[in-house]
């Protein structure tokens, strides 16, 4: 039997937890062994409507891992406190650069990403108040963009299908559909994976 899924989910105060809950979810599900990571020198960060999460380790702990797939949330200041992270910064582009999935949904696209050079020819989308920072812009009104190993995706209302795209990304259709099932997903919530 394979080894599952390694992936990193960070957090940091503000992220988004609709987001990182989904997406943790969704990925666990689906049989990956996922890591939440802070950015704060706590385990527990305070997310952008207050809920409490607790990470599994800090950030510092997860740098010198390999990663089958990096995933941000966004919302803010969260996206911020990712993106002003060194080592997670460290860790993305090394990712990138091994051709690994990486993926950021929300403002983390615009506010993250875009600046570290991580969406360099790529196609992607963002939330609608951070897409105007993406200097391509040809997909910005798609929910879930999936350019090679980049997968961006726009907010709250997209986190299930941006998860559903990792998991696609990481297994295959069969297990996204098998993921997607029993948790009755709206007919059509595949059309743009």
């Amino acid at each position: 039997m394979a080894a599952p899924k390694r992936v990193l989910v960070p957090v940091g105060n503000g992220s988004e937890e609709m987001e990182a809950v989904i997406t943790i979810d969704v990925l666990r599900r689906a049989g990956a062994e996922v890591t939440v990571a802070s950015v704060e020198p706590d385990l527990t960060v305070t997310c952008s409507r207050a809920v409490k999460l607790v990470a599994d380790a800090p950030i510092s702990e997860c740098a010198a891992q390999e990663w089958d797939l990096i995933a941000l949330p966004g919302g803010m200041p969260g996206a911020e406190r990712l993106r002003d992270c060194a080592a997670l910064t460290e860790l993305v582009a090394k990712q990138k650069a091994a051709g690994k999935l990486h993926a950021a949904i929300c403002a983390t696209p615009g506010v993250a990403f875009e600046p570290q050079g991580i969406l360099a020819g790529k196609r992607a989308t963002s939330h609608p108040a951070f897409s105007g920072k993406l200097s391509n812009q040809e997909a910005v009104e798609q929910r879930v963009v999936v350019d090679g190993t980049l997968v961006t995706s726009r907010g709250p209302g997209t986190a299930f299908e941006f998860a559903l795209a990792l998991v696609k990304e990481l297994y295959g259709e069969e297990k996204m559909r098998e993921v997607a099932g029993p948790m009755v997903m709206a007919p059509g919530y595949d059309a743009s994976l």
